[in-house]
């Protein structure tokens, strides 16, 4: 599901982890190594087909990378023993998919070309992707952020921010999204490793799972219609966000 979607694939190990007694803490903070050898497996076979940006990854990675750091500190300060955590995952997982159930107004490519000629007949220019350093940095930010926060790669955001918002087509997002992921990743170990959340035992059955299933998401993913695709990466998030949100207020309710 990682190198398939490029969301990190805690969106799976996550309530797995919690679904085998692990405290929400402890979810959050043992999926994050796990993420490194996914993001590492299908990125190399991303690259092996053109389709990381590495223009996106430049200014988005380094502020993710910071953000990070700073939500897995806060991951202790929010009250509710992580399940308010769970279920803000829940609620973010939901928009991304309703979001991504329909492609940006036009393809990046198609974008570009269309203002060029439009540019040549006298008309203005007309913008409708923002794909500069403040917004792909502002992107990482957040998704970094996040990442660090709840434990699940930054993904979430960066799909829908690098596709709707800077206009990358899909499989360029996704392979882009997939390294930012995996850079997030580390320094959100180290701190969560620091406070404590990590169970390794988890930890390590669960890094030695993800590399061969990265391959095998990244190779059908790049060999997928991209309208198939999409809805592909709608259903699986939504159909996430109900599990995260049904089992949280649960917990809460109990």
């Amino acid at each position: 599901m990682s190198a398939a979607f490029g969301v990190g694939g805690a969106v799976i190990t996550t309530p797995g982890i919690r679904a085998l007694g692990a405290s929400a803490f402890v979810a959050v903070g043992t999926t994050l190594p796990a993420i490194i050898p996914s993001a590492v497996s299908g990125t190399l076979r991303y690259m092996r087909e053109g389709l990381v940006d590495w223009d996106v990854v430049k200014w988005a990675a380094p502020v993710g990378a910071a953000a990070s750091i700073l939500g897995s500190l806060l991951s202790h300060v929010i009250p509710g023993n992580g399940h308010w955590l769970m279920i803000l995952t829940a609620l973010l997982l939901g928009v991304t998919a309703w979001r991504m159930r329909n492609p940006p107004p036009r393809p990046a490519v198609e974008e570009a070309e269309a203002e060029s000629e439009f540019e040549a007949l006298g008309g203005l220019k007309q913008h409708t992707f923002h794909r500069t350093p403040t917004i792909t940095a502002g992107v990482g930010a957040a998704a970094g952020l996040l990442s660090g926060l709840l434990g699940i790669g930054g993904g979430i955001l960066m799909v829908p921010g690098f596709n709707q918002i800077m206009g990358l087509r899909l499989k360029e997002t996704i392979a882009t999204s997939l390294v930012c992921v995996g850079i997030f990743a580390v320094p959100g170990m180290i701190t969560h490793a620091a406070l404590g959340d990590i169970d390794w035992r988890f930890a390590i059955l669960l890094a030695l799972g993800v590399i061969p299933g990265a391959r095998i998401g990244a190779a059908l993913a790049i060999r997928a219609d991209r309208q198939n695709l999409r809805m592909a990466v709608a259903l699986f998030l939504g159909v996430i966000s109900v599990i995260y949100l049904v089992g949280e207020v649960n917990a809460l309710v109990r």
